[in-house]
């Protein structure tokens, strides 16, 4: 079986010699240079400008929420940022051939860890597809969800909210989430466009009706209409499963980077403020980083992450034996790989395996 790639990057979610490549674990830098361009945007433009972009954010009291019942906070913890990709269909996303689902859902998901003082960090992708016991939640109305197993990781967002997706990545991992940071469909589309597409090479056809994506193979340059599809597609790469997908995004976030690298931003400040315009707009974090300038700060205290060091991998899931289009977390590998992340302990090469290989070329 043969998966797109981009560039030299590989797609698969565990490498058969055990570990991929370095260079495709650099997919988490996408925060980091979020955050970067908020801050270019932010120290030099006119206040009014500041000022469009400080309001474009929504924020989310996240400690409110979920109250007292959270891991403790390690003073080995480092920093825990849970970063999701929110596929909602309503307003300006209606329009972007995402598929006829009701409420939205957490289309992407990673944790992202940054070790305390470190040049190093990882990023965890977690399967949309994963079977997770949803724990006990407040919903925003004040009426109370009831703990539930075997709920699909990326409904809990739409049952209930963003709130209670941290509470059970928490319950999941037992590590406690500093940050969340959110981006949806719309945003991700604007920020494409607004640098002027992505090139990708494709090594066969893919013809995605679920996605509406239509390439041949080859080398493709990408509007944001267009990008949205290839890091949606499923059908068609893999075993059809959300495994696939995940190798995808992974590799477009790194042809992402490359364009934007490209790009002179620092010597166009009319460039920068539309990126970040349409970043911010895209954005929902928790109350603690809802702000550009707070978003700046936070910015700043990652000055020391070394990107070229940075690993993002998938969390290790085996095929649901009841249902086999559902995953779970493979044992002990899962185990042992948040055992890690809570001790800020380097990350066995064996806690990184999965045993569930639908994305694998």
């Amino acid at each position: 079986m043969t998966t797109p790639t981009v560039e030299s990057t590989s797609t698969s979610p565990s490498s058969p010699g055990g570990g991929a490549p370095r260079r495709r674990r650099r997919t988490g830098r996408w925060i980091l240079l979020t955050l970067v361009l908020l801050l270019v945007a932010g120290a030099g433009t006119a206040y009014w400008l500041y000022r469009d972009l400080d309001g474009n954010i929504k924020g989310v009291d996240i400690d409110e929420a979920i109250g007292d019942d959270r891991p403790e906070k390690l003073p080995t913890s480092g920093q825990n940022i849970l970063i999701l990709g929110s596929d909602s269909r309503a307003g300006a996303n209606a329009a972007l051939n995402t598929g006829k689902v009701s409420g939205a859902r957490s289309d992407t998901a990673l944790v992202m860890h940054i070790p305390e003082g470190r040049t190093e960090a990882v990023a965890i992708s977690i399967p949309r597809d994963t079977l997770v016991t949803r724990p006990e939640c407040a919903k925003s109305d004040g009426s109370t969800v009831a703990s539930a197993k075997r709920v699909m990781f990326n409904s809990v967002y739409s049952q209930v909210g963003p709130a209670c997706v941290v509470k059970t990545v928490e319950q999941l991992s037992g590590v406690r989430m500093d940050h969340y940071v959110e981006i949806d469909f719309a945003g991700f589309k604007g920020l494409v466009d607004a640098i002027g597409g992505v090139t990708v090479t494709v090594d066969q056809d893919i013809h995605d009706t679920s996605s509406g994506l239509d390439l041949t193979a080859g080398t493709h340059r990408l509007d944001g209409t267009q990008s949205l599809q290839f890091v949606r597609t499923r059908h068609g790469i893999g075993d059809g499963s959300d495994l696939g997908r995940i190798g995808l995004q992974q590799q477009f976030m790194i042809a992402l980077l490359s364009e934007i690298k490209k790009q002179d931003l620092l010597g166009s400040p009319a460039k920068s403020f539309e990126i970040a315009d349409e970043l911010t707009a895209a954005l929902t974090t928790d109350s603690g980083l809802a702000s550009l300038t707070k978003l700046a700060e936070f910015g700043r205290s990652l000055n020391g992450v070394d990107p070229s060091t940075m690993e993002t991998i998938m969390l290790p899931v085996a095929y649901d034996k009841i249902d086999p289009n559902r995953v779970i977390a493979a044992e002990p590998q899962a185990s042992t790989l948040w055992k890690a992340v809570r001790s800020d302990s380097e990350i066995p090469e064996s806690a990184k395996k999965s045993p569930a290989t639908g994305g694998s070329s």
